[in-house]
């Protein structure tokens, strides 16, 4: 059954809209704040279908997730126990909780420290949002929470966006033919990855 490669070739040809950067932006804020949505899914294919414009579109990502990341972080400090209820009928409030531990622990020790962590972090496979709302309900201080963000998420897009843009034809050629075994293979890890954490761990 294809399912991902009409994805793909649909993200494409949103990524040729006029309103594409917008909407690379937009997705960017929010899913920093609530939608589960990583924008590399537009990132990608808009640097595939314009390469010229791939630092452009890296910052673009990179400027709105950071914005968004403040607001996530204000909602974290200011808002988080009017949300639990919301949280845990996402299924996020445990990921959130033990988060928040493992920050307080480290930001105990440095400010800067909790600084490493979410770096790391931006090259996890984990949701932004949860690293800001448990870094606005801990308080990590602004400066390195803020220098976190930048360097975490920037590392990501700007490497994205590079490889694509280096790679050119061939980056397209290998994704239109890989593309479902990819698909599928990240459906399986993910699927793998919830069996362990719910049943097994």
């Amino acid at each position: 059954m294809k399912l991902f490669k009409p994805l793909y070739e649909r993200a494409l040809k949103w990524s040729m809209h006029p309103r594409a950067e917008p909407v690379l932006a937009g997705l960017s804020f929010i899913e920093a704040i609530i939608f589960p949505v990583m924008p590399e899914v537009m990132l990608g294919p808009m640097v595939l279908a314009r390469p010229e414009r791939w630092f452009r579109f890296a910052t673009v990502s990179l400027f709105f997730s950071v914005l968004g990341a403040l607001v996530g972080y204000a909602l974290g400090h200011y808002a988080f126990e009017l949300a639990r209820p919301l949280l845990d009928s996402l299924g996020w409030l445990e990921r959130i909780d033990r988060q928040v531990a493992e920050l307080r622990e480290i930001a105990a020790q440095s400010p800067w420290s909790a600084f490493w962590l979410l770096v790391l972090a931006g090259f996890l496979p984990i949701p932004l949002k949860i690293f800001t709302w448990a870094s606005g309900i801990v308080g990590v201080p602004l400066l390195p929470y803020v220098a976190s963000m930048i360097v975490g998420r920037g590392k990501r897009v700007y490497l994205l966006a590079g490889v694509i843009r280096l790679a050119g034809p061939r980056a397209e050629a290998a994704l239109h033919r890989w593309i479902e075994w990819i698909g599928w293979a990240v459906v399986g890890a993910l699927i793998l990855a919830i069996i362990y954490f719910k049943f097994i761990r």
